[in-house]
């Protein structure tokens, strides 16, 4: 499946996951600075949550052009489909 998305779309995932980047350098600076556990772990959850939006907004950027997409209309293929994006979702679970 070609990940294909529009400007703004893609724009708001690839924030996202600077954001989660940000944050996962602050989580590693907070390990190395000895920060305290309770810190830590919330800033590690922020990421994991930002890390999770983008994944989702990308699983349902692929289902709305699976949905759409005209070359999947043969039934095996649209269940084929349905089946890699479930497993897409369970992954992100």
């Amino acid at each position: 499946m070609e990940l294909a998305m529009a400007a703004e779309e893609l724009k708001t995932v690839v924030n996202r996951l600077r954001r989660a980047q940000g944050q996962i350098a602050g989580v590693i600076k907070m390990i190395e600075d000895g920060r305290d556990c309770e810190d830590v772990v919330t800033q590690l959850a922020a990421a994991s949550r930002a890390l999770d939006k983008a994944g989702f907004a990308i699983i349902a950027t692929g289902l709305q052009h699976c949905l759409t997409d005209a070359d999947a209309s043969a039934s095996g293929d649209r269940e084929q489909m349905r089946a890699r994006l479930e497993k897409l979702f369970l992954s992100l679970a």
